[in-house]
């Protein structure tokens, strides 16, 4: 499955759910926990799976989750215990923009 911008997509191992603000990767899994996340609007009911521990430094709500190159960007909705992930590489939180100062 390839996602698209405003889909939203849920884990199937924890609680977390994000929207996707920017794709630009291509066909890549992403993944929550180490489990391959699903279509949140397809998904009846999650599967209680199991998360892996080198992959539950958690996710924060409303925080941005981001690829280094800027191809990937996740809005969190739900906070959960996974680690979001595209391809294997775990994303990182997305800092905002600094103001400009007004002195």
């Amino acid at each position: 499955m390839q996602p698209q911008i405003g889909m939203m997509l849920a884990s199937t191992v924890d609680s977390t759910t994000v929207v996707v603000v920017r794709w630009t990767a291509g066909a890549q899994e992403v993944t929550c926990g180490g489990a391959p996340m699903a279509d949140a609007a397809k998904q009846d009911a999650p599967s209680p799976g199991a998360i892996d521990p080198d992959r539950a430094t958690g996710t924060l709500l409303g925080k941005r989750y981001a690829t280094e190159d800027g191809t990937v960007e996740l809005l969190c909705t739900k906070p959960g215990q996974g680690t979001l992930a595209v391809g294997g590489v775990p994303l990182a939180v997305k800092s905002p923009k600094p103001l400009p100062a007004s002195d």
